[in-house]
């Protein structure tokens, strides 16, 4: 499959996930005019509609083909995961976590709305996500419900403290938390676990929750699983990689292993998830296709 064909589904997905997030993110009408919950309410559409690449709704929609399921049937988990990308997102920025005035060029949310606001706008954007999987779940009936609870499980173990907030914790103890620390060495085990949960753990979710909403089997879950660890790892090298243009972090793999010794790294776990991807068959090409994006990618 080439490129060319791997982008146009990828912005198929895009503008399907961009549709339904206006709609989910529409100010319900007994809100309106109510103080305060309009402010909210931009807030968290400041940042969930604020442009990204979809990649986390892409995978999970993805997977649900691969697994013989209808695509689009993933379209409210992939919404979910997009929000809960969101959330991360305005909270990361914070002054108490790692200060950035800017987010794809814009200035951050608590730039905008100020930190109490953009606290408050994470932690909705996180809750309403979770209401969403359950009232699709509450819809279904069944083994198809029991699915949906499953990718629900997914979503929430990799979201807290054993996935994404628990490797946020971990960078912050690696990065010297508090006045005078001094960061800690990093060994390379160290890292990968920090990126496993903190970047890994969400796109691991959107993997496995697509492919049990499209009803794969344990023997399909089992390979897109591998494919997820390995593919998530990729994502992180690569991203580490295009920061180290920009600025130094101890935490980071051109940090422990160098420039050189990060594209190697990048190249091997690369290719466990084409290996993961390829033993699934036809189904397994679109998710090949994006490996090479993300180890080829410039932004």
């Amino acid at each position: 499959m080439e490129n060319r064909a791997l982008l146009q589904s990828w912005q198929e997905v895009s503008t399907r996930v961009e549709r339904e997030l206006e709609r989910l993110l529409a100010l319900p009408s007994a809100a309106a005019g109510v103080q305060g919950l309009s402010v909210l309410n931009e807030a968290m559409r400041y940042t969930a509609l604020g442009g990204g690449k979809r990649f986390r709704a892409f995978l999970a929609v993805a997977a649900c083909q691969a697994a013989g399921g209808d695509a689009y049937e993933a379209l409210p988990f992939a919404c979910a995961l997009e929000m809960i990308h969101a959330y991360s997102l305005i909270h990361d920025d914070l002054p108490a976590m790692d200060n950035d005035d800017w987010r794809r060029g814009r200035p951050s949310n608590h730039k905008v709305f100020g930190e109490a606001m953009a606290i408050l706008a994470g932690d909705a954007l996180l809750t309403d996500a979770f209401a969403l999987l359950a009232g699709t779940a509450l819809r279904r009936s069944g083994e198809e419900c029991r699915r949906w609870l499953r990718a629900l499980e997914e979503l929430a173990v990799a979201a807290g403290s054993v996935g994404m907030v628990g490797g946020q914790a971990c960078d912050i103890w690696a990065s010297g938390a508090g006045e005078g620390s001094t960061p800690p060495a990093v060994d390379e085990r160290t890292l990968r676990e920090i990126h496993t949960r903190k970047t890994g753990a969400l796109i691991r979710a959107a993997v496995r929750g697509g492919a049990l909403i499209g009803g794969a089997d344990e023997e399909r879950l089992a390979l897109l699983t591998r494919y997820a660890e390995a593919l998530g790892l990729a994502y992180q090298i690569s991203d580490d990689l295009l920061d180290a243009a920009a600025r130094s972090e101890p935490a980071s793999y051109p940090a422990l292993l160098g420039l050189e010794g990060s594209r190697r790294r990048l190249l091997e776990v690369a290719e466990e998830a084409r290996g993961a991807a390829g033993k699934l068959g036809q189904a397994g090409d679109l998710l090949q296709e994006l490996v090479t994006f993300i180890v080829e990618r410039r932004s």
